[in-house]
């Protein structure tokens, strides 16, 4: 739920919050709308925001948890040799579109996500298969509140927030994505907090 209440339960900090959502033709409508929009009127995106661009069908979810974990690495510790902390070292200094084609390439990382999709309690679809649902990030960045979905050309900010009202901050963007299609109930919100 996203009472205020039930938020509260929630441990603290949160780090960042994850939102799996039925892609729709209002959906895309909007989309197109939005970009057309921040192109036009342009909005600041500070430059210690890590976005990657998904070119990888059906990799929405490998690549909202690398914008969530890279956005947060202040809070987390990194196995030695981690697949991701390299991946993360190695495409620090690149543009989106180059952190995209890098993946595409990181041997370690597509076994890691093959093998995570594999884990799961229902069959993976394929790389190629056209799914319905998609996977994208919320995180803080400088007191920002950056939406980040590797299908769209850059990050959307959605204004000021703060650790401690981060979570809620993060719940209203998801609410009007909720109210965009109030039929629909295929909606998941993960929060990623620092124990």
């Amino acid at each position: 739920g996203l009472d205020p209440e039930l938020l509260s339960l929630v441990p603290r900090p949160v780090c960042a919050v994850l939102l799996l959502f039925p892609v729709t033709e209002k959906y895309e409508a909007f989309k197109q709308e939005e970009e057309e929009r921040l192109k036009g009127q342009g909005q600041e995106v500070s430059p210690d925001v890590y976005f990657v661009k998904q070119t990888i069908g059906n990799a929405c979810g490998t690549i909202g948890l690398i914008h969530a974990v890279a956005n947060n690495q202040k809070y987390l510790e990194f196995e030695p040799n981690s697949p991701l902390q390299k991946f993360l070292e190695q495409t620090s200094k690149m543009t989106p579109e180059e952190r995209a084609v890098f993946l595409e390439k990181d041997e370690s990382i597509r076994v890691t996500h093959e093998s995570s999709a594999q884990e799961g309690q229902t069959e993976a679809p394929s790389l190629d298969e056209k799914v319905n649902l998609h996977f994208i990030a919320f995180v803080n960045v400088g007191g920002q509140l950056y939406e980040l979905d590797g299908r769209k050309p850059f990050p959307v900010a959605h204004g000021k927030t703060t650790e401690d009202s981060f979570l809620e901050d993060a719940v209203e963007v998801c609410k009007i994505f909720m109210a965009r299609d109030p039929q629909e109930v295929r909606f998941t919100i993960i929060a990623l907090s620092k124990d």
